[in-house]
Parts: C-alpha cells; sequence; structure tokens
C-alpha cells in the first residue's frame, strides 16, 4: 500500500476564481456594509400598505412588513395602526377581529382591548381593573392615504412620533418642479402620488426573494434582456436595448436634500448612457422600430419610479416591501391624472385592458422569476461578498451606498412572527395544505370548525 500523498497538478491560472477585474472589491463592499445587514429590510420608514378599496369602513386586515406584524382597521373612515401582537401572549388581532366600539380593538383570547388611537391597554374584558391596565400597550403606527393607496409609518416601538418625516420624504422627486434639475426633453412632467387629482391603479403580489434583490432589478441596466420576449414589446415594436452602458462619470445623480427623499436618478437615454443594440458575438440585434423612452429613479426606503412608462402622461411605481428576510410584497402602481370622472373611467378602462395584462402581469411577470433565479445565491449571506459585478451594475452599487447612507435603521429579524422560523410545524401545515406563505393574516373563519 503506498501512504504517499498524491500529487495534484493545479493550472497557474483558473478562470473560475473572483477576478480582481470586478467593481465590488472589498473596499467598494465596505461603503454599504449596513445595506448587506438590511436583510430583514430598513425600518423608520413609509411603506404602502394597502390600496384604500381593500379596507371597507370597520374592517380590520393584518400585514407584515419588515418582521413586523401590523393590524390596520378603519374607523369613520379613518385607518388606524397598531402592532398586531397582543402584549399578553402574542396573539395575533386581527386572525378574529373583535371590535366592541370605534375605539378600541380587543384580543379575541383573552380580552386585553388596546386604544386605536395610541395602541394603551384600556382595559381587558374579565379583569377591568388589574393594575396593568393603563401602564403599557403596543405600538401605534402613523397612517397617511393618498391617491386610493394606504400609506404606514413602520417604525421601532422607541422611535418618536414627533420625528416621523412627511410621506414626501420617502417617495420619488416630483416634477414638474424638479424639471430644472433633472430636465426630461423627451416626455411630458411625469405625476405624482401626492399631485391633486392623481388617480393610482395597480396590484400587489407576495415575491419570494429578499427584497433587496427585487428592488435592484428594478433598475439594473442590464436586466433588459429578460424583456426581449415581451408580448408588448413586440406588439409596439419597441426599440428596447439589449442593455445599457454608463458614457459618463455623471451617469447618476444622487439625491440627498436634507428636507426630501434619498436616493437616485438615472440620466437614461441621454448621452450619460449608451443604448447596446447589437452584439455580433451572439447574433443578436434590436430591430425594433419605435423608440419608448423612460428613466428610472430609486428612492429609500425602497421604491421605484419609471417616468413616461408604459406610455406618456402615466408614471410606474414599484415598491418591495419586506415580509421577511426571503419575502416581499411586490408593489406595481400606475398613475395618472384625471380631473374629471371620464378621465377616471378612461384610466381604468386602459389599465384593465392594457396594463394590467400587458405591462403589470405580462412584462413584470419575467422580473418575478428572474429575482427568484437569484434567491438561492444570495440566501445564506454569502452571495453579496461572492457576485462579481460589472460596469453595467454601477446602478446597484450606487444604491447601496446610498442606502446605507441615509436609512433610518435597519430592521432587525422578526420574532415570534409568521414565517420568521421556516421550519415551524403551522408553516408546514399551511404549505401542505396549499397555502403559500404571505403578506396578510389568514383569518379564523369559523372557530366551531377547525
Amino acid at each position: 500500500m503506498n501512504d504517499a500523498t498524491p500529487i495534484r497538478r493545479r493550472s497557474a491560472v483558473r478562470i473560475n476564481q473572483t477576478s480582481d477585474k470586478r467593481l465590488n472589491d472589498s473596499k467598494t463592499q465596505s461603503q454599504y456594509q449596513p445595506y448587506k445587514d438590511a436583510a430583514w429590510g430598513f425600518i423608520n420608514h413609509w411603506y404602502p400598505a394597502l390600496f384604500s378599496e381593500e379596507l371597507g369602513e370597520d374592517q380590520v386586515e393584518g400585514i407584515q412588513i419588515c418582521g413586523i406584524p401590523i393590524m390596520l382597521r378603519r374607523v369613520d373612515g379613518k385607518v388606524y395602526a397598531l402592532k398586531d401582537q397582543c402584549l399578553h401572549r402574542g396573539v395575533r388581532l386581527s386572525a378574529k377581529p373583535t371590535c366592541f366600539n370605534k375605539s378600541t380593538i380587543t384580543c379575541w383570547y383573552h380580552g386585553f382591548t388596546f386604544d386605536l388611537d395610541d395602541g394603551k391597554l384600556s382595559t381587558i374584558v374579565a379583569n377591568p381593573n388589574d393594575p396593568l391596565v393603563g401602564t403599557t400597550g403596543i405600538a401605534s403606527y402613523p397612517v397617511e392615504e393618498v391617491a386610493g393607496m394606504i400609506f404606514v409609518f413602520v417604525r421601532e416601538d422607541d422611535f418618536p412620533l414627533d420625528d416621523v418625516p412627511p410621506l414626501a420624504h420617502d417617495l420619488p422627486v416630483r416634477f414638474p418642479e424638479s424639471s430644472e434639475r433633472f430636465p426630461h426633453p423627451l416626455w411630458p412632467a411625469s405625476p405624482s402620488l401626492l399631485d391633486e387629482n392623481a388617480v393610482a391603479l395597480g396590484m400587489h403580489r407576495t415575491g419570494q426573494s429578499n427584497w433587496r434583490i427585487a428592488c435592484e432589478n428594478g433598475f439594473d441596466n442590464a436586466h433588459i434582456l429578460v424583456h426581449m420576449d415581451n408580448t408588448i414589446v413586440h406588439a409596439m415594436n419597441w426599440v428596447l436595448p439589449l442593455g445599457i452602458l454608463p458614457n459618463h462619470e455623471e451617469a447618476i445623480s444622487l439625491i440627498e436634500d436634507e428636507e426630501g427623499p434619498k436616493g437616485l436618478m438615472q440620466w437614461l437615454f441621454s448621452d450619460r448612457w449608451v443604448p447596446v443594440l447589437e452584439n455580433e458575438q451572439l447574433g443578436l440585434k434590436i430591430e425594433g422600430l419605435n423608440g419608448r423612452f423612460y428613466r428610472t429613479s430609486a428612492v429609500l426606503p425602497g421604491c421605484l419610479m419609471v417616468e413616461n412608462w408604459p406610455e406618456e402622461h402615466v408614471v410606474q411605481y414599484e415598491w418591495y416591501v419586506p415580509i421577511t428576510d426571503d419575502m416581499y410584497e411586490y408593489w406595481e402602481v400606475l398613475v395618472r391624472i384625471c380631473s374629471t370622472d371620464a378621465e377616471k373611467k378612461a384610466f381604468k378602462h386602459r389599465f384593465e385592458r392594457v396594463y394590467m395584462p400587458l405591462c403589470l402581469r405580462g412584462f413584470n411577470d419575467c422580473d418575478l422569476y428572474a429575482r427568484e433565479a437569484m434567491e438561492e445565491f444570495y440566501a445564506d449571506g454569502t452571495g453579496w461578498d461572492a457576485e462579481q459585478l460589472v460596469a453595467t451594475d454601477v446602478s446597484p452599487i450606487t444604491w447601496r451606498k446610498v442606502a446605507s447612507r441615509w436609512n433610518r435603521g435597519i430592521a432587525k429579524p422578526g420574532k415570534g412572527v409568521p414565517n420568521a422560523t421556516k421550519t415551524s410545524s403551522i408553516r408546514m401545515r399551511r404549505i401542505a395544505e396549499g397555502k403559500a406563505p404571505g403578506y396578510f393574516v389568514e383569518k379564523i373563519k369559523d372557530v366551531n370548525n377547525y
């Protein structure tokens, strides 16, 4: 028997090693470490929670954002939001909404009752004189409702309510007030959710990947390749490039105003970016004839704006709202100014016939597949170090840096909430029953029938 150590020959050059030419070297990565730590999202920010039509009068719904369970109830038109976790033993209040009056919500298990205004424990059904009453409570969350959307300021329990910024600070820049700073000669000023007569139509659905992967996909200028076979691209004969390369040291402008949103603006369809229309080596060439001019920007906590998309006088917003570290709620919203009922009707008709099936579904479905294709690479955290980024990745790198500088807090891993423990028996049972993990709390329909 030969006990000698076998000789393994190794080539001097390996093609499967990490290249020193990658854009994200260790020095660059050090500038966005907070972003790498934000698997559960950025806390102390405004997030979309529901469309207005999803919360009727006296209706209660439970959702989860950044690992925080949140309950919403509408009373006399006003929306209230509280932590959806009873301080007694952690029961989700929204699972079986119990409301004995307009000013409180009661835990359906042990009767702990909380004021809607501030979350204070106001009474206990069968123990109203307990010393705990009036001395504690659950967190409340500021709410804004605009253009048919309900936004919640998702905060840490000790974040001062007096320090809550305006909703506008977590939404993209507005036009035409920003038109001089960010000129758009090829398309009209894009509307804003905050504009008078703004109408928002859209959808939201749960994506199975980390929110950061989804967010970067929205403004990644090399990902356009996945859309080359989309129906609307061919139906409109659009010139949608294979990708877009930066061609200027200021291809991206930072948005870092003291009183306003924080993020970036990409100068697309200007001389600062070059569209790639052909790859001779692969025999690929874009044959479309009609230009489709657009521009992307992204602001904290993770909101994308696509100007002039999918057509003039319409703007597309997207949010990638963290649910857990491996799920997000994907918001796809189109906004248009509609000053009359006739304009609203026409916008809704076009949305249902064109935008929904061809844009939000058809076009954006490709993105959901692409994000899921990356999820397992990043799931254990090592992908952020192992990735090898190139020139077209200047956009996500810039985003990571600005998000690391300006976020108001990094969400902690969810505790005592659905899907925080991936192998819990309840999670496994629901999956076996065909119920995918998601955004909404599953309500108890009949306590007499388990």
